[in-house]
């Protein structure tokens, strides 16, 4: 069944319209190219499609990442919510995953913190 399609923001269309282009669909995705993808994701104003790769990240990465990516994508979800005007819905998914990313004990490099900040600047607004 092919997927329904979804406006820029990621909000489900009717099924007989023609939807804003996805993410491309894989099943790994290393984490430097999911951080540049969610960044140029996000300067495009499409805090939807930064999740995505996100959330494909957090699902092909090993164990002990899982925190970091988890955190990124709900990061990311909280963006979502906040183009989208649900300021709640973003404050509640800040915090959550702000909270996961506290949970990852690893090392966190500049162009994630970039992405953080990136990803969390919309929610705070």
């Amino acid at each position: 069944m092919p997927d329904r399609p979804r406006d820029e923001l990621g909000r489900p269309l009717p099924w007989d319209t023609e939807g804003f282009p996805g993410v491309p669909v894989r099943t790994t995705i290393d984490g430097v190219t999911a951080v540049a993808e969610a960044r140029e994701y996000l300067g495009q104003g499409l805090p939807f499609h930064a999740h995505e790769v996100l959330e494909q990240r957090w699902r092909c990465c090993p164990e002990q990442e899982r925190p970091l990516w988890q955190g990124l994508a709900q990061l990311a979800a909280g963006a979502t919510h906040a183009a989208r005007g649900n300021g709640a819905g973003a404050a509640r998914l800040d915090e959550r995953g702000r909270a996961t990313i506290a949970r990852y004990d690893g090392p966190i490099d500049d162009d994630v913190r970039t992405l953080i900040t990136a990803l969390t600047e919309p929610a705070s607004n």
